[in-house]
């Protein structure tokens, strides 16, 4: 990993997400699911950019608007999910992950169906409240380390093998890398605990660069993750994404 003094290859344990929230905003009395609409685009209905919700299951997430991408964050883990809105019949809008699985349905009635691995047929969503809009925050490049470190442990531990972790940021790329290092642990995390330790034991190193466009790829021993600074969260890949290719090559 590149700091402020040159490159440094890092290994420890994992840590926190590096979002940030704003103050929740205060929800207003009554408020209404319609409230919790999009803005006016193409193929989407009005609302607030940002709201809190809750599934049947009692599932608790944050939709947030305010950039390019929208972004879904639910509240049991650390990930933030950067979504593609697609119209779909009727008007509605359905929201993809960068695998192109739906993860959300929203019709211009005021209507959300959240879509989850438990229940892939959907279930519906009410508003849960206010809240504030999902930032990465500006790091150091000590805590860069600091967060490397720590995911490249957790990962070399689901594993159960040394993997080395090696990045070269820069001050705009610093938190998206970071962050990049916590979606790989959790590609991990998921693989192993699903039988898929072999196929972890085939990375030796996991490398994150900068490019235009966020990219994932394995070959030779080395799992590469492109993130790209200009596009926010949606610069770099998903842990679905991470774990199709570690368990797939492609």
């Amino acid at each position: 990993m590149q700091t402020a003094a040159g490159r440094a290859i890092c290994a420890a344990l994992f840590g926190v997400a590096m979002l940030t929230f704003a103050s929740s905003a205060g929800a207003g009395p009554a408020d209404k699911l319609r409230d919790s609409l999009f803005k006016n685009r193409p193929g989407e209905v009005p609302g607030a950019p940002v709201g809190c919700f809750m599934s049947e299951d009692g599932r608790i997430f944050t939709l947030d608007r305010t950039q390019p991408s929208p972004l879904l964050k639910f509240e049991d883990s650390p990930e933030v999910w950067a979504l593609l809105p697609s119209p779909a019949p009727r008007g509605d809008v359905i929201y993809k992950n960068d695998l192109g699985q739906p993860m959300l349905r929203a019709t211009r009635l005021g209507g959300f169906t959240l879509f989850t691995d438990k229940r892939p047929s959907g279930e519906a969503v009410s508003r849960a409240g206010g809240c504030g809009p999902l930032r990465l925050m500006l790091i150091s490049p000590q805590a860069l380390g600091e967060r490397m470190l720590q995911a490249s442990v957790r990962s070399g531990r689901a594993a159960r093998r040394a993997v080395l972790f090696e990045a070269e940021a820069t001050p705009n790329s610093a938190a998206l890398i970071a962050d990049a290092a916590l979606v790989v642990t959790l590609a991990y995390l998921r693989i192993a605990s699903d039988g898929g330790r072999p196929m972890l034991a085939k990375v030796g190193k996991v490398q994150f660069s900068e490019g235009k466009k966020a990219q994932v790829s394995f070959s030779g021993g080395v799992l590469r993750i492109i993130v790209a600074p200009s596009q926010g969260l949606a610069g770099r890949p998903s842990s679905e994404r991470v774990e199709k290719v570690l368990r797939t090559g492609k």
